[in-house]
Order: structure tokens, then C-alpha cells, then sequence
């Protein structure tokens, strides 16, 4: 423990990853920890709030909860009870509404057909253009489904989403997005698909609700970090801000969120549709259908891909990645700044992802206490 007045670790950031360990450190650990966000809420990107009109909304676009993870789903059902949801997805294509990511309804309906499944594969097969060693998302896509889908689907919405065309990116961006056979119209297929009953936001404030606890709010962390004595550091920002980018800046895609509400119960079929050929946003998100909520009117959020702004997406490619190791090894150098989240290593990960790199940080840490630290006055 720390003297009386001082704090165990400073976290930076109140997003999945500081908030899962801020929880862990006091709870099992009896630590002293301040978590301190630039922002004026908890919960990062996962934040919720109720809009002008009554709405939950997610203001940082949909954040759907999916996971394999037994140990992430029952640890975060500490703090939150669900509500069941299986995320669809539709893509505005050739003007229809189609499932999305394909199917045996996909490629029946677009191109007028009555395949089974069997004849799906075959029919895969045979407009497939094989490659051996794919490296782009282009040869994954093209690779799997041929090129007409590739470029219905896949290739506009792409070049918007990361400014860059598919043929440019890494082939992990487009492994993400399976192929169906079956008329399985679910976006994921993951063994728990919930949403947090009563939103994210009730589910952060439950995780942070602990007197070792304190929540620092609108504070860039290097404002306090000489002013409040602490043994270690998490942080979870941005790596290269870190560093006061002395590697250069490592390349984010960004968004720009357009809420709207509209006097109607119902403005699309689905949760989400994606518009991979037309317009300058990517997809509409209606959040009644992620929530459940009843309501007479309806609020959905229209996403535009930025190449400026707060850093969302790191670009997954080969140049980028030989960057972010400049930086790791920087970080590895420290003895009492640990590194966790998507931006701390320039990784896209879903949220259960965070939560189980979270809790895998968590028990390395917790070998760390074994022996006392003597409390620095300034953070050193």
C-alpha cells in the first residue's frame, strides 16, 4: 500500500481497459488507484447516454457486446445484468437490402438465383480467383467470394472506411468478415451476444464503484502526473503521444458520428446498414434495436470515416506495424508504465478483447506486489 494520500497506480484512460484494471487492482488487491480521462465521462468509446429525445444512444457509434470468452462474459456480469441481442446487418447494394456478411440470401436474391448451400460452394468455387500466399484484403476478398462481390461489398466500403483501397491493406482487415453458406443472417456468431440491460455507462459506474477508487474527469493525465504521488502507471492512450511521437506519428483512420432523430418508431429493418457504393458515410446505426428500447421516435447515427480527429482504427499495415515496434520496445523499456488497449498497442481489438488482454495484465501485475515499492513524490 502506499502512504496515506498517495496512490498505488495512476491510470490513464477510464475505457474498458483502465476501468477493467482500476476494478481488479482495488478489489482483489486492496490498492489505491487513481483513473483519470480527458474526456468528461467514463467508458471510452463504450460510453452511453440518453439524448434530448429520451434515447440510449451510443455517441461514439454502436458498440454491439460479442465474445467466445466465458471468463470475459461472467466477469463483466458482475457489473451488469443483459439483455439478449444477435446484431444484423444490412448492405444497400444494387438497390436492395442484403445480408450482410453473405449468405445463401445474399447471392440468391442479388443475382436472382435458387442455389442451396451445396450449390453455394460450388458456386463460390467457381468465381473464386485463388491465392496462394494472400497478403492484401483484396486477395482474401477476391480469394474467397470472387471479384464481383468483392467489388459490390467489399471494395467501396473499404476505400472509405481506411481512405486506402483493399489492394493497400493488410489481409487481416477483411479476414474478419466470414462467408456463409446457410442462411445465417447474424453478424456474429459468437457464443454470447448480450447488451448491458440498463447501458455501459451503469455497467463502467458499477466496475469503478469502490472507495479505492478515485475518478479524475476533463484531465489530460500530464497536467496531475507530478502533482500526485503514485507507484506505477497504466496507461491506455495513444502510444506514440506517449512519446511525444519521437518515432513520428503512428496512422489512425477517424470518425465523425451524425446523430439524428426522427418522429417515427422505425427508420430501417436492422440494427445497422452498411452503404458500401453510395454516400460519404459507411452505415446507419439505429439504436432501439440494440437496446430494446420502446419509444414513439427513433435516433440513429450516420458514421463518416475521417483521416483526422480522435484516433479510432489503427491501419493495419506492414510500414505501420514496423513503427508501432519502435515504440514497444520504448515501452518495454519502462519498469513502471504498463501498456494495455487498443491505442496503447496499436491493435484493433473488439471489446471482449481489451477486457481479456485486461484481465491477462491484470495477473502479471499482481506478481508485482510481492515485494514493496517505495512511493514516489512525483511519479518517477
Amino acid at each position: 500500500m502506499t502512504e496515506r494520500g498517495g496512490f498505488d497506480y495512476l491510470i490513464v484512460g477510464a475505457g474498458f481497459a483502465g476501468s477493467v484494471l482500476a476494478e481488479r487492482l482495488a478489489n482483489e488487491l486492496n490498492l489505491r488507484v487513481l483513473i483519470v480521462d480527458r474526456r468528461p465521462h467514463i467508458g471510452g468509446n463504450a460510453y452511453d447516454r440518453y439524448d434530448d429525445a429520451g434515447i440510449l444512444v451510443h455517441p461514439y457509434g454502436p458498440h454491439i457486446f460479442h465474445t467466445n470468452s466465458a471468463e470475459v462474459y461472467n466477469y463483466l456480469s458482475r457489473f451488469t445484468q443483459w439483455r439478449p441481442y444477435q446484431h444484423r446487418v444490412l448492405a444497400s447494394v444494387d438497390g436492395q437490402l442484403l445480408p450482410i456478411p453473405i449468405n445463401l440470401d445474399t447471392v440468391n436474391r442479388l443475382y436472382g438465383l435458387s442455389l442451396t448451400s451445396f450449390q453455394l460452394e460450388e458456386f463460390f468455387a467457381s468465381v473464386a480467383e485463388p491465392i496462394e500466399h494472400p497478403r492484401t484484403s483484396e486477395d482474401v476478398v477476391v480469394g474467397r467470394v470472387g471479384r464481383d462481390l468483392y467489388n459490390k461489398f467489399f471494395r467501396g466500403y473499404t476505400r472509405k472506411q481506411w481512405g486506402l483501397d483493399p489492394s493497400e491493406l493488410d489481409a487481416s482487415v477483411t479476414a474478419r468478415v466470414p462467408t456463409r453458406t446457410n442462411r445465417d443472417d447474424r453478424y456474429f456468431s459468437d457464443t454470447y451476444q448480450a447488451m448491458p440491460l440498463h447501458g455501459y455507462t451503469r455497467m463502467f459506474e458499477r466496475m469503478l464503484d469502490h472507495p479505492n477508487i478515485k475518478v479524475m474527469l476533463n484531465t489530460d493525465y500530464r497536467e496531475i502526473q507530478d502533482l500526485v504521488p503514485w507507484r506505477y502507471m497504466i496507461y491506455t492512450g495513444p502510444v506514440d503521444a506517449f512519446f511525444d511521437y519521437r518515432h513520428g506519428h503512428l496512422p489512425y483512420r477517424s470518425l465523425e458520428f451524425v446523430h439524428e432523430t426522427h418522429p417515427v418508431e422505425q427508420f430501417q429493418p436492422v440494427g445497422t446498414v452498411n452503404y458500401p457504393n453510395d454516400y460519404a458515410y459507411t452505415r446507419i446505426s439505429e439504436f432501439k434495436h440494440i437496446t430494446g428500447q420502446q419509444h414513439p421516435h427513433t435516433s440513429v447515427v450516420y458514421e463518416y470515416p475521417r483521416e483526422g480527429g480522435d484516433p479510432y482504427y489503427p491501419i493495419p499495415r506492414p510500414e505501420n506495424a514496423e513503427l508501432y515496434r519502435l515504440y514497444a520496445r520504448d515501452a518495454e523499456a519502462l519498469e513502471n508504465v504498463t501498456f494495455v488497449g487498443r491505442l496503447a498497442t496499436y491493435r484493433y481489438y473488439n471489446m471482449d478483447q481489451v477486457v481479456a488482454q485486461a484481465l491477462t495484465t491484470f495477473r502479471k501485475l499482481r506478481e508485482r506486489h510481492t515485494e514493496a515499492t517505495p512511493l514516489s513524490p512525483v511519479g518517477d
